[in-house]
């Protein structure tokens, strides 16, 4: 017996869907199980989690308010994804965008008025981003540094970035010694939707960007150029397409949307910079996770970022709830994207089982 691994000849769209069906259908129930471990009826537990988040308008709300983030990042991750280059570095992109923007509002804030210093943030949130997601997709193709490592390695150095800025040449002189930087002047303060923490003006951004980033991919040369380095690299090599130049703006279109998500949530929800923890839930990292139920599809990035967006709120409410601990969260998400991995590899490959019979030799007697 031979066991082999070959690739499917023919995927049809019907196929994506059970594959996708079948993989969060198998996540949740291993995700059940890692809750009879912990004492805990699965089916009141995963009940529990979405009707904190869509059982409710408070929940929904809040629902919408952390999908915002998730959205951005998720369709900027897509672009990368669909490119093959494993950008790990969303939540130190995020972070960066968050500095480069809030340094706007601090210091040009006090003498612009709304509709321009906001554009401004938001400009120089994507520019930080972009440079933060810049950095290495240059080593990549320069260097030949795998990008997952050198990605996931920076949002540990943007991290230690922020915090030395709080605690140091940022840090506000009206925050009591707390390490905080000052509030932003209201003009560079969004607007929320009444009765709740949705920033509209980051809200609006986040669905023109997945319109905009659907038309690159599906309707430009660029978006050509990109889907075919992701389905072909040697084809495209063969076509001429510049691989350095691609990657640079996949990665600067990456890193720049998280960017935005950065300043978004400075801007809009907590109005100065704090730690790194404080200022993202976890977002660019979660987005991997949106990107890839979203199959890559900018517009089923918006679905996905909802979903998840859900997962978080509704396991702040099983925390308090149930008492589960606050891991319990990324256990979750760790475990569908876990499961998604292993549908997408078999939705492209399948198992083939080889017997192979030895034939007998029969001898004979006179």
């Amino acid at each position: 017996m031979k066991i082999r691994i070959i690739d499917r000849e023919k995927i049809t769209p019907g196929d994506q869907v059970l594959a996708l069906v079948f993989s969060v259908l198998a996540g949740l129930f291993v995700i059940g199980l890692i809750f009879l471990a912990f004492g805990v009826n699965p089916f009141f537990a995963i009940g529990k989690i979405f009707a904190g988040s869509f059982g409710s308008i408070y929940g929904f709300k809040e629902t919408v308010t952390k999908a915002i983030p998730l959205i951005l990042i998720g369709v900027g991750l897509a672009i990368a994804f669909r490119a093959k280059f494993w950008n790990i570095g969303a939540e130190g992109q995020l972070l960066m965008g968050a500095i480069f923007g809030t340094w706007v509002g601090l210091n040009w804030g006090p003498h612009l008025p709304a509709p321009v210093i906001i554009p401004l943030m938001f400009l120089a949130g994507f520019i930080g981003g972009a440079i933060w997601g810049l950095i290495p997709a240059f080593f990549k193709i320069k260097f030949a540094i795998n990008e997952v490592i050198s990605t996931l390695m920076m949002n540990y150095i943007c991290a230690e970035i922020l915090i030395f800025l709080i605690v140091g040449p940022w840090k506000g002189k009206t925050k009591f010694g707390f390490p905080y930087t000052d509030d932003l002047p209201a003009s560079a303060i969004l607007a929320l939707i009444p009765g709740s923490r949705i920033h509209y003006f980051t809200l609006g951004l986040a669905l023109l960007t997945v319109l905009v980033l659907w038309m690159v991919i599906y309707k430009t040369r660029f978006g050509y150029e990109v889907r075919e380095i992701g389905e072909n690299p040697e084809a495209a090599r063969y076509a001429g397409i510049d691989f350095f130049k691609t990657t640079l703006i996949i990665m600067a279109i990456s890193g720049g949307v998280a960017g935005f998500a950065g300043i978004g949530e400075v801007a809009g929800l907590h109005h100065y910079l704090s730690y790194p923890d404080s200022i993202s839930s976890g977002y660019g990292f979660t987005a991997i996770i949106v990107a890839w139920l979203a199959k890559l599809n900018p517009f089923f990035v918006i679905i996905a970022g909802i979903f998840f967006a859900g997962i978080l709120v509704g396991g702040d409410a099983i925390q308090i709830s149930l008492g589960l601990p606050a891991a319990t969260v990324e256990i979750f998400n760790g475990t569908l994207l876990v499961f998604l991995i292993m549908g997408d590899y078999f939705l492209k490959h399948k198992i083939r089982i080889d017997f192979h019979v030895r034939p007998r030799t029969i001898k004979h007697e006179t």
